[in-house]
């Protein structure tokens, strides 16, 4: 039974991988591309569909506005891309913004971006897993209904495909990825050359009305329309920093290639968003919401369209009209970049959360790789998240995306603010000229980033609070209470667990009690190793549940003449627990500075139902003495025939087993070192 589950694990995750083989696992810049740049380039799905969407609230008449909106978020991107460059090359541990904010501005700073990290990488899952079912859907109406299923269903194979490791996760990735790069790019070389040759590009929407709840807006009703676009379209932003997070995997040198490949990123995402944007302006597409105060009307009916295809889709079918294979490839390709592009968060969670475990403000087990050698448990817990919210949302996009940006913007503020003091830090002490130079650039950099990030900031408050922003703004500072809270418990568990010169001392004395509910070979054995073990003072004791069988058991011990007292204690409630435990706290009382050793016969089993028969009284005995100071519980094991088929077995690994050192063989001396946790 025990080798079922072990082999299910090794054919979903494939074979454990020890820590010698980790330097397998690390990423070359063409593999890394894809891997960490999933989410930035899958943002050109639904980016410039949230610009549109935004301005239809005013109707047609503040389209206009499109290139510009979209101008100002080209820009935004291309000044992040360049001051995280600088962050890449100084801060190469993995800890990204995490580290360069405690690093720079303090403790609580560097825990106030982890959390709005954490929060946006489990917004990145649940945006472009719902983006991608329901772009899909647009191809298979039949899987309209039941998108929320497909949804936990993908984000299900994506926690699969990561826990088998890094390096198949990006081979698996790479592909789709650049596949995806091709088909847009080549969609708007395609379009270019229909414009240049004198095609007229209409979407199917070009004709259609746009009717906006905001209608007539002027003075600051439009500046405010127009923030809200921007901001919408700041969603491109997303996953730019997953990189800074991610240095670790990369092959040496890692700041550089890692900064190569966000240079990369940059180049591509602006071209991609800037190109599908301006199509999507060029050839009129229309795309509304009721829910976001916007309707699209077809005039030839009068009535509503609610099923509009996305915009990316509708740029598509314009430009491959006469090419109905490139359509299919562009919407197929989006589709599936817009599911792995959830792997990005996939990638930097867990080496966040690993960081933070290794700072204790998150528990330990987040710092263990698994047999895998990825970081398995935050996996797990970025998943379970993500389709906790997929869930929560009914897999909506328009629901999910206001409370997209808040967190990743805070990261990049209170970021670029703390390689400004960096850049301060390192010039105080700097005296080659050209490093100065240098460092003055860097600085100049990221003080422009930081500024713009702020503002972007503000205004993504100031127009998405209350569309659900709210609850960013909400579990940001939860996360941030409950991660000081663990760092309080392990800083006060440290300094209680400080040796003192009176733990090294020998206690005075052992009382050594052994637990006897009947006369048979468990307890022959339980009193022979506690009298090896030599203790002070030595007793067996039973609890008198049953007089009768109190007094047989007497008579017993006494034929048997075992050198050893009993002690019957009195229970008129037919107890053993309380009973037992009331004794070891006088045993205590009346010798503080003595221990106290009781040791428990216990049966080992070989089928797990059998341990539900056994053991039970043994289970809470000891689950209630490890709470008295002083008291030492020693299980003395007695093998049933059952437990024979076990002897032979191969003991499959343990969580974290890949990651301990090998055994070192005896030394030529005589000596062998043992294996280590």
């Amino acid at each position: 039974m025990s080798k079922v589950p072990d082999l299910a694990k090794r054919l979903i995750l494939g074979r454990a991988l020890s820590s010698a083989q980790q330097h397998e696992q690390l990423l070359k810049k063409r593999v890394a591309l894809p891997i960490f740049a999933s989410d930035a380039l899958s943002s050109v799905a639904y980016a410039p569909q949230e610009i549109l969407l935004a301005l239809a609230a005013a109707g047609l008449v503040t389209y206009h506005y499109t290139p510009w909106v979209a101008a100002a978020v080209v820009v935004i991107l291309l000044t992040v891309v360049a001051s995280y460059r600088q962050n890449v090359r100084a801060y190469q541990s993995g800890g990204g913004d995490f580290e360069v904010a405690t690093t720079n501005l303090g403790g609580n700073w560097g825990v106030v971006v982890a959390s709005a990290l954490l929060v946006d990488y489990v917004m990145t899952v649940a945006v472009s897993v719902s983006s991608g079912v329901e772009n899909l859907g647009a191809l298979l109406k039949f899987m309209q209904p039941h998108e929320v299923a497909v949804a936990i269903g993908i984000v299900v194979l994506l926690t699969i495909g990561n826990l088998r490791g890094l390096k198949e996760a990006g081979v698996a990735f790479a592909i789709p990825t650049y596949l995806f790069m091709f088909s847009i790019v080549a969609m708007l070389v395609w379009g270019l050359g229909r414009l240049v040759t004198g095609a007229h590009l209409d979407a199917e929407t070009a004709h259609y009305q746009i009717h906006g709840d905001e209608t007539g807006v002027a003075g600051f009703a439009l500046v405010f329309l127009l923030l809200r676009a921007f901001s919408s379209g700041c969603a491109a932003l997303t996953g730019v920093e997953a990189i800074s997070n991610g240095v670790p995997a990369f092959r040496k040198p890692k700041g550089e290639n890692a900064a190569k490949t966000l240079l990369a990123l940059g180049i591509v995402a602006m071209t991609m968003f800037g190109g599908v944007t301006a199509f999507a302006y060029i050839t009129h597409a229309k795309f509304a919401s009721p829910d976001q105060g916007s309707h699209l009307i077809n005039p030839a009916t009068g009535r509503e369209v609610t099923d509009a295809d996305p915009v990316i889709a509708q740029v598509a079918h314009t430009v491959f009209s006469n090419f109905e294979v490139g359509f299919g490839l562009v919407t197929t390709m989006t589709a599936l970049i817009l599911f792995l592009a959830a792997n990005t968060a996939f990638n930097g969670f867990p080496v966040l959360a690993s960081v933070l475990a290794q700072n204790r403000y998150l528990p330990r087990q987040l710092h263990t790789r698994g047999d895998r050698l990825a970081f398995s448990n935050g996996i797990i817990i970025l998943a379970t998240m993500a389709g906790l919210l997929i869930y929560a949302y009914d897999a909506s996009v328009s629901r999910l995306i206001p409370l997209y940006t808040v967190g990743v913007f805070v990261s990049f503020t209170v970021s670029q603010v703390g390689m400004v003091r960096h850049w301060n830090r390192l010039l105080a002490i700097e005296t080659d000229q050209a490093q100065r130079r240098r460092m003055r650039t860097s600085r100049a950099i990221n003080a422009f980033g930081a500024t713009l990030t702020g503002i972007v900031l503000i205004v993504v408050l100031l127009t998405k609070f209350l569309l659900g922003a709210y609850i960013v703004c909400i579990a940001m500072p939860l996360l941030f209470l409950l991660m000081r809270a663990i760092r309080r418990h392990y800083d006060r568990v440290a300094e209680e667990l400080v040796p003192s010169g009176e733990d090294v001392a020998l206690p005075a004395r052992n009382h050594a009690i052994v637990l006897v509910s009947k006369i048979h070979k468990p307890t022959l054995r339980a009193l022979a190793y506690a009298r090896a073990t030599r203790p002070s003072s030595l007793e067996a004791v039973t609890v008198a549940v049953d007089a009768e069988e109190s007094s047989r058991l007497q008579e017993e011990w006494d034929a048997l003449d075992i050198p050893v007292p009993l002690k019957i204690l009195d229970s008129p409630y037919r107890e053993i627990t309380r009973p037992v435990l009331a004794y070891v706290k006088s045993v205590r009382r009346r010798s503080p500075r003595d221990v106290v050793t009781v040791f428990i016969p216990e049966y080992v089993v070989g089928h797990w139902w059998e341990q539900l028969l056994h053991n039970q009284s043994a289970l809470r005995l000891k689950g209630r003495l490890l709470f008295q100071p002083g008291v030492m519980v020693t299980s003395v094991a007695w093998q049933l025939h059952s437990s024979d088929r076990l002897k032979g077995r191969v003991e499959p690994p343990g969580p974290g087993a890949s990651r301990r050192p090998p055994r070192v063989e005896a030394r030529p001396s005589g000596g062998s070192v043992a294996d280590r946790e």
